[in-house]
């Protein structure tokens, strides 16, 4: 079951990665700076995570468990500043946000699960 989340949160990661370009201006949409640098560190802690549970590292739990938590509370803070102002979003990137906040959700319950039987 490790090595199913761990890949799940790799995917999620190059899912964010993908947001992150897309935030950044490349494809047109304007450029939000702040939900880069918010992505790119969700990511790169998803990436960390996953790549410990693959790789049954000693600190995956911990690591897979505090990605989960940290890119679910990015994801949350995307959508309160979606929230707080309307009119600038757009379909695909609510969406995105609602899709990832419970993905990332039953990551971190999966990952809670997980903990129980690691004993």
């Amino acid at each position: 079951m490790w090595r199913a989340l761990g890949v799940l949160a790799v995917v999620l990661a190059a899912v964010m990665f993908g947001f992150a370009a897309l935030h950044s201006g490349i494809w047109g949409p304007p450029v939000i700076v702040p939900a880069v640098v918010v992505e790119i560190l969700c990511g790169s802690g998803l990436l960390a995570g996953g790549y410990g549970a693959i790789r049954t590292a000693p600190w995956a739990w911990n690591g897979l468990a505090y990605a989960y938590a940290g890119a679910l509370g990015g994801v949350l803070l995307g959508v309160l500043a979606l929230a707080m102002s309307p009119g600038a979003s757009m379909p695909l990137t609510e969406w995105y946000h609602r899709v990832m906040a419970v993905v990332l959700a039953l990551g971190l319950g999966g990952t809670l699960y997980a903990s129980r039987d690691r004993k």
